[in-house]
């Protein structure tokens, strides 16, 4: 099945007996084997029956309100592709076509009145209100989208069948968005111009939809400000806070710096920060999926892997990056075998993590917990100190070039991978444990 057409409607025969014809028609032009649903949420005026003659699969709805139909609809569709519309015709059918040409470019393609070269004919009261909302929304949980209230619109269905929705009325729109966002789906917009429904009367009540909306941006917004978002490191980048944008563009210098002419680079753990996009001949690898995803976007080659078995042969590299990797997981000698590993000789490494003997992080991070209390201060697990990480590089084959902070809180250093005549004696030495590397904070030196 290419295609679902999922419509909700309520007391709609009219134009269901209008719109699925129409529907239909359009649908076979296009050539892709479809089906249309109807969720119907208990009318009584033969919206079923008629819906049933024009060819539709009809649900009776079990979730409350159009956001328990839509729910029950993009459950209950087969296609590979899903097309969400109004029954009302305000969304016309004939548009579909340039949603389903939309389907290269974007995971999510909204028909939208917003983007230039779209129009909403409404009433002025409502479309301010309207404006008023999709802005709000829009630059309060920054997502890069117009129009998030528009309903017609067409999903790859990978990016909503993944998707915990919890929205039972039109704030699930919204919802949809920020969570397939948050997922790393592609959203992109298509003009299209809206006409308010000729017969019947619409379901949706402005003020009520409004407290709806504001309701459900406090629960989406601890998602986009978490690290669960796809794209929370670029975010970051272009933060309105002026020290987190600071800081990360701080990083981003120093790394790029040294990474700049070093030659072929793989980046580990790269999340969505600017600096895999910065770097030239580069390839991103990291363990979730949904930052990789984001990034496709940006035309770099990626790799879906883990730290503990890269999944890359001998000396491949002439440059790693780690940057703030190394503390979200357990200390193990693997780390650093491995990184040495795919280094050629010569190669160099950029290595980055808090530094826990500084009084500025064990300032910092408390803050930061309180401040972004989903970022990424629970996720520290491992921690290091200058002096305890450069000793640990230098049993693993690596001799230091060069040392840089971030507001003398966060260590970045550039190692050298050393040529050596036995590589089986990497990390034996008992100069330095792994008990020693992770003492305490309050027994390192200051």
């Amino acid at each position: 099945m290419d295609l679902s057409v999922v419509i909700p409607v309520l007391n709609e025969r009219e134009n269901v007996e209008r719109l699925l014809p129409r529907a239909a028609r359009v649908l076979d032009e296009i050539g892709c084997r479809y089906e249309l649903i109807v969720v119907d949420g208990g009318s009584t005026d033969g919206t079923e029956e008629a819906a049933r003659a024009g060819g539709a699969r009809v649900l009776r709805q079990r979730l409350p309100g159009y956001g328990g139909a839509l729910r029950d609809g993009l459950v209950a569709a087969r296609g590979t592709f899903i097309l969400t519309l109004d029954a009302d015709l305000s969304h016309d059918p004939d548009f579909i076509v340039k949603l389903w040409r939309g389907r290269e470019r974007g995971d999510v393609v909204i028909a939208s009145r917003y983007v230039k070269g779209g129009v909403a004919y409404m009433p002025r009261h409502r479309l301010l209100l309207s404006r008023i909302l999709n802005g709000f929304f829009a630059r309060g949980l920054g997502l890069p989208v117009r129009d998030l209230s528009s309903g017609f619109r067409l999903y790859r269905a990978a990016a909503v069948h993944g998707l915990s929705l919890q929205g039972t009325n039109f704030e699930i729109l919204e919802e949809i968005l920020v969570k397939a966002h948050a997922a790393g789906w592609r959203i992109v917009e298509i003009p299209f111009t809206y006409y308010p429904r000729d017969r019947g009367s619409s379901h949706a009540r402005i003020v009520a939809f409004g407290l709806d909306l504001l309701r459900a941006f406090f629960r989406l917004w601890a998602l986009r400000n978490s690290i669960e978002s796809a794209d929370y490191d670029e975010r970051a980048f272009y933060s309105v806070i002026p020290l987190q944008r600071w800081w990360q563009r701080r990083r981003h210098q120093v790394v790029c710096e040294w990474a700049r002419g070093a030659g072929k680079t793989l980046d580990v753990g790269c999340g969505s920060s600017i600096i895999l996009q910065s770097i030239n001949d580069v390839v991103g690898l990291d363990i979730l999926h949904n930052k990789l995803r984001y990034m496709r976007r940006y035309d770099v080659p990626l790799v879906r892997a883990s730290i503990f078995a890269l999944p890359i042969a001998d000396a491949s590299f002439d440059c790693v990056v780690c940057s703030q990797v190394i503390e979200h997981i357990p200390y193990d000698e693997v780390i650093f075998t491995e990184l040495r590993r795919v280094l050629r000789p010569g190669g160099l490494l950029i290595l980055g993590t808090p530094d826990y003997a500084t009084i500025g992080w064990r300032a910092i991070e408390p803050l930061y917990g309180f401040f972004a209390p989903g970022g990424y201060k629970d996720e520290h697990i491992t921690h290091y100190t200058r002096d305890g990480l450069i000793a640990t590089c230098r049993r693993f084959g690596f001799e230091l070039e060069g040392v840089a902070y971030v507001f003398r809180s966060e260590l970045v250093l550039a190692l050298r991978k050393r040529p050596l005549a036995d590589e089986s004696r990497l990390g034996s030495s008992a100069s330095v444990s792994p008990a020693e590397l992770l003492a305490p904070v309050h027994a390192e030196r200051v």
